[in-house]
C-alpha cells in the first residue's frame, strides 16, 4: 500500500503564493507519474499539472505560467508552485502518484487533499 501525505495548503491573498508538497511512503519499486488535481466548490475535479518520471510536464490550460511542477525523486516527493493566486483557484487540491510496487503490481494512490482558499 502506497501513503501519500500532502502538506503546504492554507489561506493566501490574491496574487499570493503556494507550494503545495505530496511525499509517498510504502513499498514503491518506481513512480512514474505524479500529478496535481483539484476541486473547487460545486465543480468536478480537474487536472492541475503531471510529471512523468522523466521530468516532462502537462499542465492544464488555466494554469501553465502561473503554477509549476517538479518532483524529488530521493524523496518520492512532488511539488507544485502556485503563484499568482486567484479567487477562483479555490479548492481542495489532491495529489496523484502512479508507478509500480515491488511485487510486479501497479498503483494509483490519491492523496487525501489540501485545502486551498485565495481570499482577501
Amino acid at each position: 500500500q502506497v501513503q501519500l501525505v500532502e502538506s503546504g495548503g492554507g489561506l493566501v491573498q490574491p496574487g499570493g503564493s503556494l507550494r503545495l508538497s505530496c511525499a509517498a511512503s510504502g513499498r514503491i519499486f518506481r513512480i512514474n507519474a505524479m500529478g496535481w488535481y483539484r476541486r473547487a466548490p460545486g465543480k468536478q475535479r480537474e487536472l492541475v499539472a503531471q510529471i512523468t518520471g522523466g521530468g516532462s510536464t502537462t499542465y492544464a490550460d488555466s494554469f501553465e505560467g502561473r503554477f509549476s511542477i517538479s518532483r524529488d525523486n530521493a524523496k518520492n516527493t512532488v511539488y507544485l508552485q502556485m503563484n499568482s493566486l486567484r479567487p477562483e483557484d479555490t479548492a481542495v487540491y489532491y495529489c496523484n502518484v502512479q508507478g509500480d510496487y515491488y511485487a510486479a503490481a501497479s498503483f494509483n494512490s490519491w492523496g487525501q487533499g489540501t485545502q486551498v482558499t485565495v481570499s482577501s
